[in-house]
């Protein structure tokens, strides 16, 4: 996917989010493991969500272990980095055409 295409998917995750009570912390936090779209806090929880989006095809699929891994790794250094003390999740939001879907606390 394009940059321009994942900023697109993100800014339409962002939106949704915020209209179902999120609260966005940081967007595209990187480090030497990877990144995280969406870093976000509901209820206390905060959510590291990875975003993907197609306009055809289901995109849940591109979510593997080995980017679950990264992911996980990269929650390890923000913890790390920013020395804060919260409940999380993994979630994944799926952006299919028209259709957003929040998958909450993803694993495989």
């Amino acid at each position: 996917m394009s940059r321009e295409w994942g900023n697109y998917y993100e800014e339409k995750g962002c939106e949704f989010l915020k209209d179902n009570g999120f609260e966005i912390i940081e967007r595209n936090f990187y480090s030497r493991f990877g990144e995280i779209d969406i870093i976000a806090l509901k209820d206390k929880v905060l959510h590291f969500i990875e975003v993907k989006g197609s306009a055809r095809r289901n995109p849940v699929y591109a979510i593997t272990s080995k980017k679950l891994h990264k992911i996980n790794q990269t929650i390890g250094f923000y913890f790390y980095q920013n020395d804060v003390r919260f409940d999380y999740c993994i979630d994944a939001l799926i952006i299919c055409g028209d259709e957003v879907t929040l998958l909450e606390n993803i694993t495989i």
